[in-house]
This record gives structure tokens, sequence and C-alpha cells, in this order.
């Protein structure tokens, strides 16, 4: 009974993933259908019935799922006008490291917004997976976590992210439970063991291991592993095969739990959540923090409360950005100018060199501005402060001398400055704000009712023109700003000017 079940569910192939990460476990099988003989109606190569697809009336669709409404967001709720599903999903897909704090925020309050679905939304959550999966490569677990809790597990690769998510958050009894509660899911043997075992059910895991093993619907490499998380101890003492070089998470947990952890610094961002727990050491944590502040999956306060959790035994490379920011922190708390002037210099250097200047102006440029600094740091404060919200305030008063104060000031108004630069770059992006129509290359998108498309295609136009084309830099700000998004326009502008082309992505 327990063996044709078991077949039941698993003997089919799975099926290739709509909007799939390569990292993603295989946690569930849905059966593929085929056609009939004689050109018949489609049957089932296995034994249980086939995906079946049920939306109550009245009931979002995923794609329609978010965690903003749009209120909160800012965004129309038509965003997707009439752009397609794929067409989104594909600019979706397009690499995030290299967009400035400001589009990244922007991102992110695409990725979680309540919208109306695309006009051909169907039952294949095509646009909620890419969304899913665009925050799954910066590395917020926590975000993606709460958008697939609000979807529901009931389509394969929505549950198929889930599960990925709380093995990696750790919260994977979550997952077993939705897991066993949801008939409609179909798990694979690895993750159909995982969960026995999880759940104290040693006995029905081994069992189930043996029949995939004697039903051939197991790789020898998993056979390894699982039996190995089954029972440690029978297998103390003998050579353990390479770990594989692309790990799943249920592959990377189950290594961790028979003391064959793998560093993550190699591995995809949202594996640097492994490293924040507790058991893990300080410099680990502090390393996976940095990497997830960078991309904006974690707050900059997380990270602070790391750098100061404690007195650093020992110096060079990361150490020196502790005890930079630790001197920094010490001084402002206490309120001594002299000691914040001291220690200033070296904590944005120390920072600067991690690419984590934009998590420094959160933390530090309202405390700055509460004190009263020598004028040979009124350059550096006022640097930090145009990277924090209150950019435009902090501009209002600021003498600038150079070409490029000049144009921050001019920026943080909204203006382009009254003058003309010499350097290429800033010319660009005087132009991007001279301008109060839509570019031509983006015209189209926007005749077509796909708003929300042209804003994505924005961003890439942002970044190929940060990287040197200068004509798709000036575009991407005058769409910005025509459309309603001047702050974003503004900010992004500032920050590319701040900390540069390889620094303003913050990626990594």
């Amino acid at each position: 009974m327990l063996a044709t079940a078991l077949l039941g569910a698993t003997a089919a192939a799975a099926q290739e993933p709509l909007s799939a990460i390569d990292w993603l476990s295989d946690s569930v099988a849905a059966p593929p259908t085929v056609a009939a003989p004689g050109g018949g109606a489609p049957v089932s190569d296995g034994a249980m019935p086939g995906d079946v697809s049920v939306a109550p009336l009245g009931r979002a669709t995923p794609d329609a799922v978010g965690l903003l409404p749009p209120s909160v967001s800012g965004l129309p709720p038509d965003l997707w006008g009439a752009s397609l599903s794929d067409d989104i999903a594909r600019r979706l897909r397009s690499e995030h490291a290299d967009l400035p704090p400001a589009l990244r925020r922007l991102l992110y309050t695409i990725l979680l917004a309540e919208l109306e679905p695309p006009v051909d939304a169907g039952p294949e959550p095509r646009l909620f997976l890419a969304r899913v999966d665009a925050l799954l490569e910066l590395g917020a677990l926590d975000q993606a976590w709460a958008l697939l809790q609000r979807a529901g597990p009931r389509h394969p690769e929505i549950f198929r992210r889930l599960f990925d998510t709380a093995l990696l958050l750790r919260v994977e009894d979550e997952a077993c439970a939705i897991l066993r509660a949801t008939p409609g899911l179909s798990p694979t043997f690895p993750a159909r063991i995982y969960c026995l075992a999880r759940g104290g059910d040693w006995e029905a895991a081994a069992l189930t291991l043996g029949i995939a093993r004697a039903l051939g619907y197991i790789s020898p490499e998993d056979d390894a592993l699982l039996s190995r998380f089954l029972d440690p101890v029978l297998f103390e003492g003998d050579m353990w095969v390479p770990p594989p070089e692309n790990p799943t998470p249920l592959e990377f947990r189950m290594l961790e739990a028979i003391g064959e952890p793998l560093p993550t610094a190699g591995l995809p961002r949202a594996y640097a959540h492994a490293d924040l727990q507790s058991n893990s050491g300080w410099k680990t944590q502090i390393e996976a923090a940095e990497r997830l502040t960078r991309t904006g999956a974690l707050d900059p306060n997380r990270l602070l409360g790391l750098y100061t959790e404690r007195k650093p035994a020992a110096s060079g490379g990361l150490w020196e950005r502790v005890h930079a920011v630790q001197a920094l922190d010490a001084a402002i708390r206490a309120g001594d100018p002299d000691a914040v002037a001291e220690a200033l210099p070296e904590a944005w250097a120390q920072m600067s060199r991690a690419g984590l200047q934009a998590a420094f102006a959160t933390l530090y440029a309202e405390p700055l501005s509460a004190l009263r600094l020598p004028p040979r740091l009124a350059g550096l404060v006022f640097t930090i402060r145009l990277l924090s919200d209150g950019y435009e305030q902090f501009a209002r008063d600021f003498p600038a001398e150079s070409e490029t104060e000049q144009l921050l000031v001019a920026l943080a108004r909204g203006a382009p400055g009254d003058f003309r630069a010499a350097d290429p770059l800033h010319a660009a992006i005087q132009e991007g704000f001279r301008r109060d129509s839509i570019p031509v290359r983006l015209q189209s998108l926007m005749a077509e009712n796909r708003l929300g498309e042209a804003i994505l295609r924005a961003m890439e136009l942002f970044v190929s023109g940060a990287r040197g084309d200068l004509d798709e830099l000036t575009d991407a700000l005058a769409f910005l700003r025509a459309v309603g998004l001047e702050e974003t326009a503004r900010r992004a502008a500032i920050e590319l000017i701040i900390l540069g082309q390889g620094e303003a992505g913050q990626g990594g």
C-alpha cells in the first residue's frame, strides 16, 4: 500500500519549471500529460491524477497577490496594463545587482505590490513565480516567504519555492506540515524522506528510502546523502563523496545536519541567511549580513547590531571595518563631536571599500546632522547626507563650490542646474533633468499601455547608461521623471555620481 502510494506520487518525471532558478530543490513532482494514441484526449503517464487548477470565483490569482496595497506602494493597480506575463517575467529575470539603491527600492516595491494581473493571466502563475525568483536572487527571503504564504501553496511551483525558502529560513517544519496537509502536492522521494525524518518518523523515512532505492527512483548521490542523514553513525569513518557543485537548499541543509556544512560565500545570495544564525561564527555572521545588506535584503540596523556585538580580538580585513564602525558608533552615542570627527573618515572609508555606503548613510546621516563638526568634514557629511532620506533638506543650505557639488545640490532640488557640466556623465544626467517628455525608445511601450514594463526597461537603460551608454542614462532619467517617479530619478542620479557605477549597485 505504502509502496503503491509512493510510486504513484513520484514515478512521473517533474515538469519543467515555469520560471525556475537553477538551485531550487525538486520538492514536488507533477506528472506530465501525453497525447492519447490516435489523437484522442491527453492522458497521464502516471498512476495519479494529473494537475488540476482550481480557482474559486472571486479569489485573486497568484499573479495579483502582493504585500503592499496601492495606498502604500503608490503604484497604479493597473500598472501592467496590456503587457503579457512572459514579457514582464523576462524583464524581471534581468540582473539586478547593478541597480543603484533608489532603483532597487522601486524594484522591491514592484515585486511586493498588489497589482491587477496581466491581461493573459491564467492558472499558471508565471508572473508571480518570476517575482518570487527575483526576490530569491536578491536574497530577500523574508519578503519571498511572506509573499509565498499569502499566495498559498497549492500550485507545485509555488510550493517548490516555499519549501526551499523555508529550508533556508530554518522553518522547514512549517513547509513539511503544508506538504502533509495538501493532498494535491506530490512530494519527490528526497522531500518526503526529509519531512518524515523532521517529523520524528525515522522508521518510515528509512522504509521510504529503501523503496525508492529498490524502484530506481532516486539517484546514487541522493541515496548516499539521505542514507547518511538518516543514520550518520552508520557511516562514521567512511569516505564521503564530494558535495554537489550547485547544491539545492535541501542538500545544503542535510549536509549541515550530518556535520558537513558548506561555506555560503560561493553559493547564491539567499544561502547567506544560513550564516546569520547564532551558532555561526561572529565573522561569518557579519560577512553574511554585509552581503545581504548590499542588496537591500537586510535592514542596516541588523548589520550594525552585529558590528557592535562584541570587541574583536583580531585586526586586519573585516575587523578593521568593525573597529572603525564601533569607534564611530560609540562617539555618536556619547555625543562627542571631537571623537566623531576623528572616527568618521576611517569609518566611511572602511564602509566604502565594502560597498556599504548607502547602509552607512541610513544609519548615521541623521545623527551626524545633529552634531557641530569641524568645517574640514563638511564635504564628507554632505555626501553622507545626500545618500539618506533627508537628501533634499540637507542640500538646501550647502555652499556648493565644485561642479560635482553644484550638480548634486541642483539634483537634490529636482533641477539640472544653470550651468553646463564639463564631465560627460554629469552632462548626460543634466540632460535627463532638462527633458520633460517620454524618450522615443520608450514611447511604443507607453502607447501600448505597458507602463510597468516600461519602468523595468528604464531600469535596464539606467544600468547600461551608467556603464557608458550615456544616451540611455539620459533617457532612463527623463522617463522616470515623466511618469511621476521624480524622487527615484533624483536619488538614482545622486547615487550614481557619489558611488560610481561599480558601487552604486552594491551587488555581491
